[in-house]
């Protein structure tokens, strides 16, 4: 859940008490919904409401009180509000954060100079104000709303996705584990162009990652617990063995302790075929795991793509997978085939998996080698996809997202982890992504997230970015 500064407007000829009744409306509701409040006292202005620069004065001096707490601030207009001092308030305060502005509907049987809110008129001032100042902000998709209704809820629920969203990302610290696959130049990627929007890459040899596992004894009590971990997570094939077992639960091991000393809230990981040569086994399975625990990794070395999963589990509140947009679906032109080895978390298979051998790699490596995979067919239900890339040529980080539908089309089977989509338009998308050198891996979060990543990443995050529909 998160922490709002809240504000609070009022204009001295509109009645005072609409004021009083949005506090307590917005901070009753706020709670309902499991969020905090930050706001200035009921008695440190009149009506506990912003209206003078003094007033601003205080509010943004309680902000900055709390700056590392709040993670987003919603204006409240309950009538015509101040627009000078409210974008004041928030541009003394610094926070850097994003901001949501609600205006309350008017009553057509109250607009008399007793009752009138004229906040319809007030919020085009205030966003004037705030795109003079250089205040980025969310507006509500209706220009006015009742604040003690649902539609209330549902814009503080997607305004508090897009704070986490862009929160998670400005400052996200993103492990590269390994090198590319020489035979993936698509996977290149700029780290400069990351780390200016705040996104630090933290990169380790795919050698010293072995050799982090290798060095674990087999009675380590971290390994004995990855062990149990693994065969509850999944139904074991017939190619497992203690020893393919506990490859795995070492990696596993070791990869978690790297990732949280170097404090990575994603990573991307050298799948192939390094690991399998030199370790003996695959990643899939310990990718997965950590995903389901909130640490999304991207397959490939795809660092871009592991950005992606993190914006989308933030966005979701849930695992996210990685795939490629891989086959065409006979004659329907608006569906395909998504599928990877696999490390997809198990939530967002939304079935318990069979842990296997990687069935394509295993037809060049040696099978045994090759033990680790997470397969199973993605239920249906609704999907968000995203792509995010860095384009060196241009000097910016672009992105695309839209959503779909995973079908239940039982007459296709591939090896692996797969779906079957549903993407209206989709043969425009393709050309898209043809014409604008986008990758062939794509995230997917198991819901509709959309309209929030584009909120996060191109308004407050300036990224470029193409939306499909």
């Amino acid at each position: 859940m998160s922490k709002f500064g809240v504000i609070v407007t009022t204009r001295a000829f509109f009645p005072g008490f609409l004021a009083l009744d949005a506090r307590e409306i917005v901070l009753r509701r706020l709670k309902s919904m499991g969020h905090q409040a930050v706001i200035i006292d009921e008695d440190a202005t009149k009506y506990g409401a912003v209206e003078s620069y003094d007033d601003a004065a205080k509010c943004a001096e309680l902000f900055r009180n709390h700056r590392d707490e709040i993670d987003g601030i919603i204006v409240i207009l309950p009538n015509f509000g101040e627009e000078g001092p409210v974008s004041a308030a928030i541009d003394m305060a610094k926070l850097d954060v994003p901001v949501l502005i609600v205006a309350s509907d008017d009553e057509k049987d109250k607009m008399d100079l007793a009752h009138r809110r004229d906040a319809f008129c007030g919020k085009l001032s205030l966003t004037a104000n705030l795109y003079q100042y250089g205040i980025k902000f969310t507006n509500t998709h209706t220009h006015t709303l009742p604040l003690d209704s649902e539609d209330f809820d549902y814009e503080v629920d997607y305004f508090s996705r897009v704070c986490n969203v862009f929160k998670g990302l400005r400052g996200a610290r993103i492990g590269a584990v390994g090198a590319r696959p020489a035979a993936f130049q698509t996977v290149r990627y700029s780290e400069k162009l990351l780390q200016r929007s705040g996104i630090s890459v933290s990169v380790i040899d795919m050698s010293d990652m072995i050799s982090k596992a290798s060095s674990l004894k087999d009675d380590d009590p971290d390994v004995i617990e990855a062990i149990e971990r693994i065969s509850s997570y999944g139904t074991l094939n017939e190619e497992a063995t203690s020893e393919k077992v506990l490859l795995n639960a070492k990696l596993l091991t070791a990869l978690t302790a790297w990732l949280k000393e170097n404090r990575c809230d994603a990573f991307a990981f050298q799948c192939w075929d390094s690991l399998q040569h030199n370790f003996g086994c695959a990643s899939c399975l310990s990718m997965s795991m950590l995903g389901e625990l909130g640490i999304p990794g991207a397959c490939e070395m795809d660092v871009s793509g592991a950005v992606s999963m993190l914006a989308m589990s933030l966005a979701t509140g849930s695992p996210a997978g990685y795939l490629d947009w891989n086959n065409g679906f006979s004659d329907d032109r608006n569906k395909c085939v998504c599928l990877h080895c696999s490390s997809f978390p198990n939530s967002f298979l939304g079935e318990k998996p069979e842990i296997g051998s990687l069935d394509v790699l295993g037809t060049t490596i040696d099978r045994e080698l090759c033990f680790g995979a997470n397969k199973g067919r993605v239920q249906p239900g609704s999907f968000t996809f995203l792509k995010v890339s860095t384009d060196d040529i241009q000097g910016k980080i672009r992105y695309y997202v839209g959503e779909g539908e995973f079908t239940d089309d039982n007459d296709v089977y591939t090896p692996g982890a797969f779906a079957t989509c549903y993407v209206p338009n989709l043969q425009q998308l393709l050309n898209y992504l043809v014409k604008n050198g986008f990758e062939h891996h794509v995230c997917m979060g198991r819901t509709n997230v959309a309209e929030v990543i584009e909120e996060a990443l191109g308004n407050y995050l300036g990224w470029d970015g193409y939306v499909h529909n």
